[in-house]
């Protein structure tokens, strides 16, 4: 495994100076609040680039997902890929450069397979929680559901109150660390080739050690949400690339020290 980033992509040329920690950092609760804050200015850098590439990445969604069912396992899959290649435009940012629209694709040539397989072991991980769901609940209230029945639905959802708010509960449970362990990942993979399973092992750790900062970080930002919504949800424009530089922050706060002075990393 490369500690040292040699196997970032071109695009981001100083990577070899960015130096991967392992197993990672435990950061201040104070730092839910800095990350915040640090992935502001990675917006504000580029805030018509961070709006172009959702709407690219929206209406790929949209057309995959025109092919029933593979369309969208398939956007899932590849999923990380793009999220790749938001990191690598945030190195880009962080560095004094700029963001361009291939970055966004940056991915798809370096480290495809692996950032493809963590797509994939995120899937099944969401699949088997939905199962978890269904055992509980019941597939009578799933049938219901998919079947678009709006009158069985209501009957089979009054019918199974109890056994909702458990299976809820459980995937609720089962879902925080998936979500873990795939925080990091791509950022990990893409950044300095960590290998899937290691890079997810390794953003669990980072995740669970700094509990307390990720707590504090994910109210604000419910709380930010809630007021993106409130104007049309235009908000969240701004919102969700917040979400994607403010990660970017703390995989930097937690992962990662410069090799050189800070006075030179910036160009």
């Amino acid at each position: 495994m490369s500690t040292t980033g040699s196997a970032v992509p071109a695009a981001v040329a100083a990577d070899a100076d960015l130096k991967l920690v392992l197993p990672g950092r435990t950061r201040p609760a104070g730092d839910g609040v800095k990350w915040i804050g640090d992935g502001w200015p990675l917006f504000t850098k580029a805030p018509l680039m961070w709006i172009i590439s959702l709407i690219i990445m929206v209406v790929i969604a949209v057309i995959v997902g025109l092919i029933p069912i593979v369309g969208q396992i398939a956007f899932q899959i590849v999923t990380p890929v793009f999220y790749a290649g938001l990191v690598v435009a945030c190195r880009s940012l962080e560095r004094g450069g700029d963001f361009e629209l291939e970055q966004l694709f940056a991915g798809f040539k370096t480290q495809f397979t692996n950032l493809l397989v963590l797509g994939a072991i995120f899937l099944v991980g969401m699949l088997l929680i939905f199962l978890s769901f269904a055992f509980f609940v019941g597939f009578g209230v799933l049938g219901a559901v998919l079947a678009g029945n709006t009158q069985n639905v209501m009957t089979a959802v009054a019918g199974s109150a109890v056994a909702i708010l458990l299976g809820l509960l459980v995937m609720l449970a089962l879902m925080v660390p998936l979500l873990m362990a795939y925080w990091f990942a791509p950022a990990l993979v893409i950044m300095h080739g960590v290998a899937p399973i290691e890079a997810m092992k390794a953003s669990f750790g980072a995740c669970l050690r700094n509990f307390i900062p990720f707590l504090i970080y994910g109210i604000i930002m419910t709380l930010l949400c809630i007021v993106a919504v409130i104007p049309l949800a235009l908000g969240l424009l701004v919102w969700i690339p917040l979400t994607f530089t403010s990660t970017y922050a703390a995989y930097r706060d937690i992962f990662t020290e410069d090799s050189r002075p800070a006075a030179s990393v910036a160009v």
